[in-house]
């Protein structure tokens, strides 16, 4: 199999800068991510790690520089533009609906409904079984039981809702996935990172936010380093350690694979 350097990146990110006001955020920044594919970002607070996947998905714009996908012009004016080019976002605090089940916070939004009678009414048995099919299709997740509310599912289980949330979309290409492991204890950590595994293994390209860099090195493919704003440098994760990692973190090492 070629390796991401030698495939077309689905994603290219060339010289990114952002300011905001007098403050720079990003200086110059390169991202290169390729269809079936973990690029996991590292770095510590303040490095520009969440300004640069902002302007990925769309929430903000770049100040400079340029973004194609599959080798076209890639410009994003809101977060809808990004989903709309099939790239989505699973954040941190996952944005569920706790109250609401796991079919219900999948749909949340875009409802399925049938008729009757003329009245349109929410089909939730519909619902249901779109929800069942999506976490045990796509993620190889099955719940114990689709009637509960979200807020009792365990860490693990709640971000398989999310993630099969964007998935759910059949046109997603590119997932960000903003600290997945945060907070989540050794099995639900190992139940997360197969999950990313699974959206891989279907050809979409997974970029991973994270501090944990056990967790990077257990699931990516390559790291890319940020340090004050700018591209520290990236490695292919087999051929690198988290030694060497840590350096480029704090400034002892630059490094670009």
């Amino acid at each position: 199999m070629p390796s991401s350097q030698d495939r077309m990146p689905l994603i290219d990110m060339k010289g990114i800068g952002k300011r905001f006001g007098g403050v720079t955020a990003l200086d110059d920044v390169d991202l290169h991510v390729t269809a079936g594919e973990v690029l996991a970002i590292v770095g510590d607070n303040g490095a520009g790690k969440s300004t640069l996947i902002k302007i990925l998905t769309g929430v903000y714009r770049p100040t400079s520089g340029t973004m194609t996908m599959a080798g076209e012009p890639l410009q994003l004016n809101d977060h809808s533009d990004a989903i709309d080019r099939g790239i989505d976002a699973v954040y941190q605090s996952l944005a569920l609906a706790d109250h609401l089940t796991p079919s219900a916070n999948l749909f949340l939004g875009s409802e399925l409904t049938r008729k009757v009678m003329g009245v349109t009414l929410l089909d939730n048995r519909r619902m249901r079984q779109e929800a069942e099919r999506v976490l045990q299709e796509r993620l190889g997740v099955r719940l114990r039981s689709m009637d509960v509310p979200t807020s009792s599912l365990s860490g693990g289980q709640r971000q398989a809702v999310a993630i099969a949330r964007a998935v759910y979309n059949t046109d997603l290409k590119v997932l960000v996935m903003d600290e997945p492991t945060a907070a989540l204890g050794p099995q639900e950590t190992a139940r997360t990172l197969k999950l990313i595994q699974a959206v891989r293994d279907q050809g979409i390209a997974v970029i991973v936010i994270s501090h944990s860099l056990d967790d990077v090195f257990e699931v990516s493919d390559r790291i890319q380093v940020m340090r004050r704003g700018r591209l520290a440098g990236v490695v292919n994760t087999r051929d690198s350690s988290i030694t060497s990692v840590l350096g480029m973190i704090v400034g002892a090492t630059d490094q670009a694979a």
